[in-house]
């Protein structure tokens, strides 16, 4: 029996979550990516508080992943505001490449420590 595209991804995901935890000072950076935006948001699991949010569907860009960097850009600047430098990413079990990489590095290059 094979698994369709979203059971692998929630395969990946349930791995990825079993090792992957925020706490005070790394929170989680998790990340969903749809057909349309990608969504991440900086988590704080011992409380259960999530710091920061950001849609890419609010930045302004003419490709997904110009948006996903414009977006980073915007939650590394709202997070560092809160006095957030280094966080956990959770990639939420996509793939690590396209839309997922240019997010990650674009977070770095703003300023957060994965």
């Amino acid at each position: 029996m094979e698994l369709t595209k979203q059971q692998q991804r929630t395969r990946r995901h349930k791995r990825v979550r079993a090792k992957v935890i925020g706490s005070s000072k790394r929170p989680r950076l998790s990340i969903y990516k749809s057909n349309t935006r990608l969504t991440a948001q900086i988590i704080d699991d011992t409380k259960g508080v999530t710091i920061a949010y950001v849609s890419s569907l609010d930045e302004k860009g003419k490709t997904p992943r110009e948006r996903a960097e414009q977006a980073a850009a915007t939650l590394a600047k709202t997070a560092s505001a809160k006095g957030v430098k280094a966080v956990v990413f959770d990639r939420g079990g996509f793939q690590y490449l396209g839309t997922v990489k240019a997010f990650a590095d674009a977070a770095r290059a703003a300023g957060l420590e994965f």
